[in-house]
């Protein structure tokens, strides 16, 4: 049913239309919000109202209160309670439960609506369905979208997804729903002008505001841009990848494209048997491990400044033969001169190799 948020905010805006006190209680005869310390005397009305009120009942009208049924597919759920002087209760209260089982209503489309993605992207339905119950919620099944993951740093944090749906309400377009408590799923529909340069730009803007308003960390991954509505659960499972391969391989960074993954997702597809392989190729059997952090740091500047030796020693406040000491260290090592490219190619793909199987073992 409707949160006490949802129903604090109804009741304060009966309040201030009407000037009626305002309260909604349970079909037990339990008070879940009001505008002021509810009677004890109220609650008695209220349970005896509901052990004689019936189906067909719309309420019970007093001098200064009025009670109210409030049904959903018409079964009773709640009970609206208005009391005090100057205003029309059977008016008031008439409004006021119409607008709470319209509440009601958007609520279960919203959950009908969230339900239907949960299961299109966990690929739960047969094709004929996702046609069928697409076009009775009028969402529209050729449409550009792309589906952005969103892994907040503190597990199961709510606030990530209430503030997604406040930016983002569920409607006939854009949808944001969750499967697991890690991730968010936000399926944003898209212009036929919107490209890859958009999504990123989506993406960046999301993770601002969510470490802005929400106080979060989060990582987020995107899809490419798929043309029908069928094709979501598989955008849904390239935006996880990209979040898997960026765990691994782009600790860094906080942005990951499915489409710029590069030799990352080459690896992460690899089965571990030929990993085994490759690694004990290069490496032999004294695997990746061998290496002490001091090595492992000088020759990934190494890289990063594409083999230059001088730019690597100025960079690392150390003299050029002591550089050429540690290269030569892994050189006696393994067998791969790293200052040659193609073994320094060899090198770099190995120790991804070796970081993709320890998170296989992880």
């Amino acid at each position: 049913m409707l949160s006490n948020q949802v129903l604090h905010k109804t009741v304060q805006s009966i309040y201030h239309v009407t000037g009626l006190e305002c309260s909604v209680w349970d079909i037990q005869g339990n008070c879940l919000v009001t505008t002021r310390e509810k009677e004890k005397e109220l609650e008695k009305e209220v349970v005896t109202f509901l052990e004689y009120a019936d189906k067909e009942s719309e309420g019970s009208i007093l001098e200064t209160r009025g009670l109210f049924l409030v049904r959903d597919e018409e079964e009773p759920v709640y009970v609206l309670a208005l009391q005090g002087v100057g205003t029309d209760l059977k008016v008031a209260g008439g409004l006021g439960a119409g607008q709470l089982e319209s509440l009601i209503h958007a609520y279960k489309e919203r959950m009908d609506k969230n339900r239907f993605m949960q299961n299109l992207i966990l690929d739960n339905m047969l094709l004929v369905d996702i046609y069928n119950q697409a076009k009775k919620m009028r969402i529209p099944v050729e449409q550009r979208r792309a589906v952005f993951l969103i892994e907040p740093k503190n597990e199961g944090d709510n606030l990530v997804l209430e503030t997604m749906r406040g930016l983002y309400a569920t409607g006939n377009k854009d949808f944001v729903t969750a499967v697991d408590e890690k991730h968010i799923i936000l399926i944003k529909a898209l212009e036929i002008t919107e490209d890859y340069v958009t999504l990123n730009h989506i993406a960046r803007v999301l993770a601002d505001t969510l470490n802005m308003e929400a106080m979060v960390n989060v990582r987020i991954a995107f899809s490419t841009i798929v043309e029908e509505l069928k094709d979501v659960s598989h955008s849904y499972k390239e935006a996880q990848m990209a979040l898997e391969v960026g765990r691994v391989f782009y600790a860094d960074k906080n942005i990951l494209a499915y489409n710029e993954l590069g030799i990352g997702r080459l690896i992460h597809q690899l089965p571990p048997s030929l990993c085994e392989m490759f690694l004990k190729e290069v490496f032999e059997e004294e695997g990746a491990h061998q290496f002490e952090e001091e090595e492992l740091a000088t020759v990934f500047t190494f890289f990063e400044n594409n083999l230059n030796i001088s730019e690597t020693a100025r960079q690392l406040y150390i003299h050029r033969n002591t550089l050429v000491y540690r290269l030569e260290k892994i050189q006696k090592k393994t067998g791969l001169d790293v200052r040659v490219f193609e073994d320094a190619l060899t090198f770099k793909i190995a120790m991804m190799v070796a970081d993709h199987m320890n998170n296989i073992e992880s």
